[in-house]
């Protein structure tokens, strides 16, 4: 079973399958929590402490490495797969087949286009507020940093503000894309239930992208009117 799982192309699939919809899940949370930046910044600070140097924080914070580390990996792996079964015809010049989204043909350059920006996520937020805490911890100091001055910080910037919300975009385009095809690759692929979570797929991926767009147009418009 372990090695249909890794050598059979449905195996991938159901692989990638799994480890995007669970990031789906996390990426809910985070709009939901990073909404609390505008709503009470005070909270926000407090669900940031929570999550910090705690053995909790520190274990989901390496289970969400595993599981963008395994998705990546066979993204790309996937890719190279089908871009060598096309063998010469990889060079021809072809149409868009009927039925056939954009995101669908472009899921690599956008999943490019979402690890590239979160890197640099990674080091704005992560490196500077959990990693700093955990080093200080270790040191035998106790820190805590201010979230909520951190963003506020960051999003004073309309450069950054406009650099987040294009990376938004492409985040939409592979949520929406990638939502119904994981459901469908683990069984959901009938004619009756197939359009109903393309449907839910569009809704979900646009709450989710919504909810964290708010954040820099919200700091866009206050910088505007201070």
């Amino acid at each position: 079973m372990s090695l249909f799982i890794v050598n059979s192309s449905i195996g991938r699939k159901l692989i990638m399958s799994i480890t995007g919809l669970a990031l789906v899940l996390f990426l809910t949370f985070h709009a939901i929590m990073n909404l609390f930046v505008i709503i009470s910044p005070e909270v926000y600070d407090q669900i940031c402490h929570f999550l910090g140097a705690n053995w909790y924080a520190i274990v989901g914070t390496i289970g969400l490495a595993v599981l963008f580390v395994v998705h990546i990996l066979y993204a790309f792996w996937l890719s190279l797969q089908n871009y060598l079964a096309r063998g010469k015809d990889r060079y021809a010049v072809t149409k868009k087949a009927p039925g056939v989204d954009w995101a669908s043909q472009n899921m690599l350059v956008l999943g490019i286009i979402v690890v590239g920006f979160l890197a640099l996520h990674l080091f704005n937020f992560w490196y500077k507020m959990q990693l700093q805490e955990l080093i200080a911890k270790v040191g035998g100091e106790e820190l805590h940093v201010a979230g909520a001055v951190l963003v506020q910080g960051l999003f004073s910037s309309p450069i950054y503000c406009i650099i987040y919300m294009i990376w938004l975009g492409a985040l939409w385009f592979h949520l929406t894309h990638g939502f119904w095809s994981a459901i469908q690759t683990m069984g959901g692929s009938n004619h009756i239930w197939l359009p109903r979570i393309k449907m839910i797929s569009n809704i979900v991926s646009t709450i989710v992208v919504l909810m964290f767009m708010s954040i820099p147009v919200y700091f866009l418009i206050t910088n505007f009117l201070a």
